[in-house]
């Protein structure tokens, strides 16, 4: 799948949250199967061989990070804000 192809399932919705901010919504993008594949294979495309975590910052990134994490055969690392988990955290 072409980039353009890939740009042209994620919809501008303009004015959101505030005037003059365009959000990019990427849902339509993760319910297209062949499009959210092919935007997983490019990522893993791009990452290093020796590579054996991957992190990803919530919330796109759990996504993605996640599916990289997994073509690849690499473990994956949430990255949360401040005070969202119980427990010890790295930070």
């Amino acid at each position: 799948m072409e980039k353009s192809d890939l740009k042209s399932l994620i919809r501008t919705i303009p004015d959101w949250p505030v005037e003059g901010v365009r959000f990019r919504d990427i849902t339509t993008l993760l319910a297209d199967p062949a499009g959210l594949k092919a935007t997983i294979e490019r990522l893993a495309a791009n990452v290093p061989a020796d590579t054996r975590l991957i992190a990803g910052i919530e919330a796109r990134g759990f996504i993605f990070g996640a599916a990289v994490a997994a073509t690849i055969g690499a473990g994956f690392l949430p990255i949360r804000k401040p005070g969202k988990l119980p427990g010890a955290t790295a930070g």
